[in-house]
């Protein structure tokens, strides 16, 4: 079992930045390739971004590529989403899971999911 927790929601400004955290415990951390992603009321669950194991690869949904980067810290079991240029569109759950798989686009391809961080994007 893998237990993972987010932290860093809340509310910004458009245009406004925000790093989020996601902490896991349980097993090997860098065993799993890690992922975030997001649901806001009325849409379907919507990939963000992917890491790879060792965080040399990564991969971005359409909607944040050049807006959002993804980055993780193996030591310390950690992964984080740095966003920036946040639209009112970003306001969502945000979610991160870990896949014993390496680089996944797909939800259904991770095992292991947080509770989710909440980010409002409003003036």
């Amino acid at each position: 079992q893998v237990q993972l927790v987010e932290s860093g929601g809340g509310l910004v400004q458009p245009g406004g930045s925000l790093r989020l955290s996601c902490a896991a415990s349980g097993r090997t951390f860098s065993d799993y390739g890690m992922g975030w992603f997001r649901l806001a009321p009325g849409k379907e669950r919507e990939f963000v971004a992917g890491i790879s194991r060792g965080g040399f690869a990564t991969i971005y949904g359409d909607a944040v590529q050049g807006r959002f980067a993804i980055s993780r810290d193996n030591a310390e079991n950690k992964m984080y989403l740095q966003m920036g240029g946040l639209k009112f569109e970003d306001t969502a759950v945000y979610y991160c899971a870990a896949t014993r798989e390496g680089l996944e686009i797909s939800a259904r391809a991770y095992d292991y999911w947080g509770q989710g961080t909440q980010v409002t994007v409003s003036s």
